[in-house]
């Protein structure tokens, strides 16, 4: 007897031993985007719960291809079904994050560098270029707007040319939903002016970030009398991941207290760099006003399997706004851009990504952007209820 409890002791601390390595896995996982121990204890308190669930399913590695036992379980248990639709929202926050730049995005290939007619107004040190379409080639071309289509759907030029769209403005109040999944996204001052950093090109100061080109945005409605709310919750901060599921949470809870909102505009900026790795800005040099920074429209599908049934009406609202604005501003405008995660723009028709400009840009050019946009915007919706 003596004899088989040095054995039996060996075999519990094996045991033990391997349930220590898989919680220590368990928990690297759930945490593995995290940048802080902040950051770690919050991924653990919120994903970790979702996190579990998907292993006792058994889906360990994937969050779309479940065994058949494991869906048939999860369609009989409402409890389940909430909760696999949670994990397919962190899936698709986090394929929206890594389609968006993080830091810098490669110069697009079908896009034309070309200097600016003139010099821009405030010099940041940044170099400027103008990115315009060299060809059709690679675009599916709608009267003049060039949508560049990374998703597998055909798109139905007849139906985005008929200058239609679904959502339109009412009599009810507030109309507009304005917000910033990645508020902290800032510009590059000029020499002598600087900000508090909170990452590369990134600030928790609204009064330099993205947060601001959306106060510009919210004062042209208003003085155009349209009804708008300004969200202006830094949702990628302190932690970038996440921050899609983070803003859908607010956007629902918005929905639900004004029902009456038609149009959310989710404000970023981009950022650019040549092949070499310099960084540069895109400006759009308008007559007898002054140097903008170039406009992108960033629109979702339901290319990640996600519900996103209307995404077409949304893409013809943004057609229908790009091509309003390539009248009045040819330059502005770069090409709209369709890819398959849904950027939260499911909600509501009237919901679009807007890029203001780049890293690169001054703020001043991005709010100039902000007001020739939003002012076009408006053109197209107040038409739209003649």
């Amino acid at each position: 007897m003596n004899s088989r409890r040095p054995k039996n002791t060996q075999r519990i601390r094996r045991i033990l031993a391997i349930g220590a390595c898989a919680v220590t896995l368990w928990t690297a996982a759930v945490t593995a985007n995290s940048e802080s121990l902040l950051g770690a204890v919050t991924a653990l308190r919120t994903q970790g719960p979702v996190q579990a669930l998907r292993w006792e399913l058994g889906d360990f590695f994937t969050l779309s291809d479940l065994s058949p036992a494991t869906v048939l379980a999860i369609a009989e248990s409402p409890l389940l079904l909430s909760a696999r639709e949670q994990i397919l929202r962190r899936q698709e926050s986090d394929l929206s994050e890594q389609s968006q730049p993080s830091d810098t995005d490669t110069e697009p290939v079908a896009e034309e560098p070309v200097e600016p007619e003139t010099p821009p107004g405030v010099d940041n040190g940044i170099p400027a270029r103008t990115l315009i379409p060299s060809s059709p080639a690679g675009y599916t071309v709608v009267g003049g707007v060039y949508i560049s289509n990374s998703t597998d759907h055909v798109l139905d030029t007849a139906a985005l040319g008929s200058g239609t769209f679904d959502a339109s403005l009412t009599d009810e109040e507030p109309q507009i939903l304005i917000l910033h999944t990645h508020g902290s996204e800032a510009y590059t001052l000029p020499p002598g002016q600087s900000y508090e950093p909170s990452g590369n090109h990134r600030t928790t100061d609204t009064k330099y970030n993205v947060v601001r080109v959306g106060d510009e945005m919210a004062d042209v409605f208003a003085e155009a009398g349209i009804s708008v709310l300004h969200d202006r919750t830094l949702y990628d901060y302190p932690e970038y991941s996440g921050a899609y599921g983070r803003a859908l949470t607010a956007i629902d809870a918005y929905m639900a207290q004004y029902p009456s909102i038609r149009f959310i505009l989710d404000v970023h900026r981009d950022a650019i760099e040549d092949s070499d790795g310099n960084q540069y800005k895109v400006v759009s040099v308008v007559d007898n006003v002054g140097t903008a920074a170039q406009v992108s429209i960033v629109m979702g599908s339901d290319g990640s399997g996600l519900p996103h049934d209307r995404w077409m009406e949304n893409l013809k609202l943004a057609v229908a706004v790009q091509q309003n604005i390539v009248n009045a501003y040819p330059t502005l405008m770069r090409p709209v851009v369709l890819r398959n995660s849904r950027y939260n723009q499911h909600v509501t028709t009237g919901s679009m990504l807007v890029e203001m400009g780049a890293a690169g840009n001054s703020l001043d050019e991005a709010l100039l952007a902000a007001r020739l946009f939003t002012e076009q915007f408006i053109q197209v919706l107040e038409a739209k209820n003649k």
